[in-house]
């Protein structure tokens, strides 16, 4: 007797992503990894009026340039721009994800999801990835942070 294929799974990653980095990319591998085998990853990037409403600063990079160099990574299988009105449910609509995959400092928009799917009745996982690398440059304001102190 045959064995019935599982469906594949659609994991939904986000984030700004303004100075891609290594901590970055490893988010993203693991996020598809916890999907399972042949799992889709879609990233919603962050609009720029959204990264300077959450975080008080303006992006590096502007959107479509955040948004294509996520999108040429080999473990990242399509993309799309977050909503200007930050409206989560718009998409996760959109998306229909079977697991949403989120960053060790994404807390808040966790409990924001958490409470739209609730809201909604939706059964999606939920999943925390890890940080890595301790002493790495592994964050933007790190980033920017050694550029100021090395290089001004």
């Amino acid at each position: 007797m045959a064995k019935k294929h599982e469906k594949k799974k659609i994991v939904l990653a986000s984030g700004a992503f303004d100075l891609l980095h290594l901590g970055h990319v490893r988010f993203l591998e693991e996020a598809k990894r916890v999907g399972g085998i042949g799992a889709k990853l879609i990233v919603a990037i962050a609009k720029d009026t959204t990264v300077e409403k959450n975080k008080g600063t303006k992006t590096v990079m502007p959107e479509n340039q955040r948004k294509a160099l996520v999108e040429s990574l080999k473990v990242v299988d399509g993309t799309v721009l977050g909503s200007e009105e930050m409206d989560i449910g718009e998409v996760i609509d959109k998306i229909k994800p079977d697991l949403i995959a989120f960053g060790y400092d994404q807390i808040e928009l966790e409990e924001l999801v958490r409470k739209y799917l609730e809201t909604c009745q939706f059964d999606i996982q939920i999943v925390r990835i890890r940080k890595f690398g301790q002493n790495q440059l592994n964050s933007s304001s790190k980033i920017k942070q050694k550029i100021k102190s090395d290089f001004t």
